[in-house]
């Protein structure tokens, strides 16, 4: 659900404009809402910035079409759309900008710990230790945390409560996933040698 906000003085309606106008002040709009959000921006958001009668998901169809030339794209990401650059051009950025503070740096296991997560969400630290082998440190269970990539989910209904942990939406973004549906079959993972069945 969107946030509550105060209403800006926006003309959504834009009746003075010609219908063609009109469509791409729509879609313009749409698309800096967009780029200027760093999360997944709602179906719901995205009508606040268009006439009242407007559908979203056509202003986003003829947005994605119009940017097919471009260097960047409309995406999917649970319930919310991003602009992102093209895989394509990942090595370009890589090479010139400084994203230094952008990288994981997460090693096979790190991303093994979180794919258990994501498989078996919510799991506490013991399921994971099931799945495993061995203890699943605070230490990783914090970087992963650190980089929004999960988040605590609700208490266990066993004794003692314990945490247990959930992926976020970060973790779809990153992973270029709409939804957990999408994630890679688990028998592929388990012969591939990941191991996140349990």
């Amino acid at each position: 659900m969107a946030k509550q906000r105060p209403e800006p003085d926006l003309d959504r309606e834009l009746d003075d404009l010609p219908q063609a106008l009109r469509w791409r002040e729509w879609m313009r709009r749409v698309e800096v809402v967009l780029f200027a959000s760093a999360t997944p921006v709602s179906r719901e958001d995205l009508a606040r910035v268009v006439g009242h009668k407007v559908s979203v998901d056509l202003v986003l169809d003829d947005l994605q079409a119009d940017l097919t030339d471009r260097p960047y794209e409309v995406v999917k990401v649970a319930d919310g759309w991003l602009l992102r650059t093209r895989p394509a051009y990942g090595s370009v950025i890589r090479a010139a900008a400084d994203i230094g503070m952008q990288t994981l740096d997460l090693n096979e296991f790190d991303v093994a710990v979180m794919l258990a997560i994501a498989y078996h969400q919510p799991i506490t630290r013991d399921g994971l230790k099931n799945i495993f082998g061995k203890d699943i440190s605070r230490d990783l269970i914090g970087r992963l945390h650190d980089r929004n990539l999960i988040a605590t989910g609700p208490r266990s209904p066993r004794r003692g409560a314990p945490y247990t942990f959930v992926t976020t939406h970060q973790f779809l973004k990153t992973f270029d996933l709409q939804s957990l549906r999408d994630l890679p079959d688990r028998e592929q993972l388990d012969d591939a040698g990941v191991g996140v069945s349990g």
